[in-house]
């Protein structure tokens, strides 16, 4: 009996983005799509400046300049928004 090994190649392809989701198209032909009102810096971001990404981390990863942010698709695969800023206790 043989099996079928699957090869998962979790570096990033390309970026989209719909008016509420973000897309990321992996190398292996899989796509991440998440609600952009999880990244709050996205979300706020201007048409330019979301279009405006580059791959970091040895492809497993995306950066907007403009924006300050960094995701990985790591973090998107297990689901994780971004963090939540808590506020001062005085």
């Amino acid at each position: 009996m043989s099996t079928l090994a699957i090869k998962t190649d979790e570096r990033v392809k390309n970026v989209s983005f719909t008016e509420d989701t973000i897309s990321v198209d992996l190398m292996d032909g899989r796509t991440i799509v998440v609600p952009l009102v999880w990244y709050p810096r996205l979300l706020n971001g201007t048409s330019e400046q979301l279009a405006n990404w580059e791959v970091c981390g040895g492809g497993y990863g995306i950066h907007w300049e403009d924006l300050d942010e960094d995701l990985s698709t790591e973090g998107m695969l297990r689901g994780a928004p971004a963090p939540r800023k808590s506020k001062a206790i005085s």
